[in-house]
């Protein structure tokens, strides 16, 4: 019935639905042209991109370093992001696991966050294990671990990730609100511009600055906050961060959190909102695809 719902308000989800049914059918590019139409109601140029979209979704097919997958794995990255800025910006981990009847909950603290490894958006939050629903958890990882993310979105890092669970700290602000996400997109190694945002929040909001915390006119989805936030006291170490982990990438966005005023690193996305998204004001796609240099790909 969701789905019914959905196709009725917006008749293109079914279109969607139907392309992420037969996924493993479309040949990549066709398959990202038609979806990326769906979405935007507008077909990409992936011969000579400009904007940032389409220049993602170029990515998605010309772009193919080993290390994505590294970066994209909510396990591994954790040792590439302590050697590169310190393990204690590192989220702690509590334990890994290749299915969901291996973890041992008596081991676990009354509070933990439970992750899929390889894809987005394949979490749970136990804040009382108590009351935590064991049964519920089990059916959503076990199915969640048979996906491969790839296919839905054609977003290439995720495709050879091994499914696994991991649980990390529950990391908390004290006021009991989702956390603030701290999100910065960075081109060739220099952060550009970043949001910050409450991502899994009820109502989430999200307002851009550049890298002198600039209010930049533009959304992506979510509405701007009806209060401008301010610039967060940890500013200037979150770009050097966002610096030291993107150097050598064309484009990625490095999340962070700031937890008592300490930086925790999130996680590195590739395609923000997987390439299928809107600018308002329209302009602001050509202007972000500008800072998006893809002449090293060049033959």
């Amino acid at each position: 019935m969701k789905y019914l719902r959905k196709i009725l308000k917006e008749p293109e989800m079914a279109g969607i639905y139907f392309m992420v049914l037969t996924a493993r059918l479309w040949p990549a590019e066709l398959y990202i042209k038609i979806f990326y139409y769906l979405h935007l109601k507008k077909w990409p140029d992936l011969k000579t991109p400009h904007t940032f979209s389409e220049k993602l979704n170029w990515l998605k097919l010309h772009d193919r370093n080993p290390l994505y997958t590294k970066l994209t794995d909510k396990y591994a990255v954790k040792d590439y992001v302590s050697r590169k800025i310190g393990v204690d910006k590192v989220v702690p981990l509590l334990g890994v696991w290749n299915s969901f009847d291996e973890i041992d909950f008596d081991h676990l603290p009354e509070r933990f966050v439970l992750k899929c490894t390889h894809d987005s958006g394949g979490f749970m939050i136990c804040k009382d294990k108590s009351t935590f629903s064991k049964v519920k958890a089990r059916s959503f990882f076990n199915r969640e671990l048979r996906k491969n993310y790839y296919w839905n979105k054609r977003e290439w890092p995720y495709k050879d990730i091994q499914p696994r669970i991991i649980a990390e700290k529950y990391l908390e602000n004290g006021n009991g609100d989702a956390l603030t996400d701290y999100k910065f997109f960075c081109f060739n190694g220099e952060p550009k511009m970043m949001y910050i945002s409450k991502d899994v929040s009820a109502d989430p909001r999200t307002d851009f600055f550049d890298m002198d915390w600039n209010y930049l006119p533009f959304k992506f989805k979510d509405p701007h906050a009806e209060v401008r936030p301010s610039m967060p006291d940890k500013f200037e170490e979150m770009k050097e961060i966002a610096r030291t982990l993107s150097k050598g990438i064309p484009h990625v966005r490095v999340d962070m959190y700031l937890i008592n005023n300490h930086i925790f690193f999130g996680e590195m996305t590739f395609f923000h909102l997987s390439g299928f998204f809107s600018v308002t004001p329209d302009e602001w796609d050509d202007i972000i695809g500008g800072w998006l240099d893809l002449k090293k790909y060049d033959a």
